[in-house]
């Protein structure tokens, strides 16, 4: 169960509640965020819930019956928002767009990818500086000073950034360049980084793991809320199956399962997805129909000549046509209901 407390709960109150919880032979875990105050119970023993939903200092109670309790629907119902400041929001009913490249490598490429995403109204930019490579041999990013330089150059333009964070000791010295810390698919069990980014104040996308079902995505992203932290977006970017024809199987059947499972918003990642240039397109429309949230894909003046991912990766114009087809099924979508 989940147990929401008012604001100004006094400790006696506070107190009383956690041991009329233990009484019930339950397991009782504080969890404090930015936006609430709440106890999770776990427990098998039933009990009845006037007992204790009388209580002084309790707001609301709720039953979840899944593992997954605070990332649940089941309790909240009305889909969660993250605010990004400056009118960006990612939330259900605010399609939203994310492009930039696998991998940021000069100041030059920044600027000329900025440029196609201001002209495009594309108010979020993906990068990579720390990159998680198959290969020790290929290129790893420019690291923090480079991500310094990313973040500067978006600022100047109003353009937020996602990025991706490998380890625990990268989360501090990327929180004031980062507007969202990006787990990877090689990442989504590294619960020792989860829990660190439970304790930080700035969004998270995590994206499914690579041969990771929906619920362990689900279970990832529990890490991250109950240390602290409700500013969660969650990302379907391929499964590994034995199909070899694509990189990866994009599993669009977990969009509509997610947004009816989670409050949290869901976007999809249709370059990792697929892996395929010429496939990116219809993937990316399909995911929209099929109810996400927002797009995140990769983008690069000349894919040809990019340090990675090339074959993945659309060129401006490409990215310029698929925004117009993007936002025009997705008016689509909302005539449709």
């Amino acid at each position: 169960m989940i147990i929401q407390l008012q604001n100004e709960i006094a400790d006696t109150e506070r107190k009383a509640i956690i041991e009329k919880i233990k009484s019930f032979k339950y397991k009782v875990t504080p969890v404090k965020t930015q936006r609430g105050d709440y106890l999770i119970g776990i427990g098998k023993a039933e009990f009845d819930i006037r007992s204790l939903g009388h209580m002084q200092g309790i707001k609301d109670l709720h039953i979840v019956s899944d593992d997954y309790k605070l990332v649940s629907r089941k309790w909240k119902v009305n889909p969660s928002v993250v605010d990004l400041g400056d009118g960006v929001e990612i939330k259900q009913g605010n399609f939203t767009l994310m492009a930039g490249p696998c991998s940021i490598e000069t100041e030059q490429q920044v600027e000329k990818t900025i440029a196609h995403l201001v002209a495009n109204n594309v108010r979020v930019m993906r990068g990579g500086v720390f990159k998680p490579r198959s290969s020790p041999y290929s290129f790893r990013g420019l690291g923090i000073e480079g991500l310094k330089m990313f973040y500067a150059k978006c600022r100047e333009h109003g353009i937020k950034i996602i990025t991706e964070v490998m380890q625990v000791s990268q989360i501090a010295p990327m929180y004031d360049f980062t507007d969202i810390f990006q787990v990877g698919a090689r990442n989504t069990q590294n619960f020792n980084l989860l829990d660190e980014l439970g304790k930080v104040d700035k969004p998270v996308l995590i994206k499914r793991g690579i041969s990771g079902t929906i619920d362990e995505l689900l279970y990832s992203a529990e890490y991250v809320f109950s240390g602290g932290n409700e500013k969660l977006i969650l990302c379907e970017r391929g499964i590994r199956t034995y199909e070899t024809a694509s990189r990866n199987t994009l599993d669009l059947n977990a969009v509509p399962i997610l947004k009816d499972k989670t409050h949290l918003p869901v976007i999809v990642d249709p370059s990792h997805g697929i892996g395929i240039r010429d496939y990116i397109e219809p993937m990316a429309l399909a995911a929209v129909m099929a109810g996400a949230d927002g797009i995140i894909y990769e983008i690069h003046e000349k894919p040809e000549e990019a340090a990675s991912d090339g074959a993945q990766t659309l060129n401006f114009g490409e990215s310029e046509r698929l925004v117009k087809k993007l936002l025009t099924t997705y008016e689509l979508r909302q005539k449709l209901g």
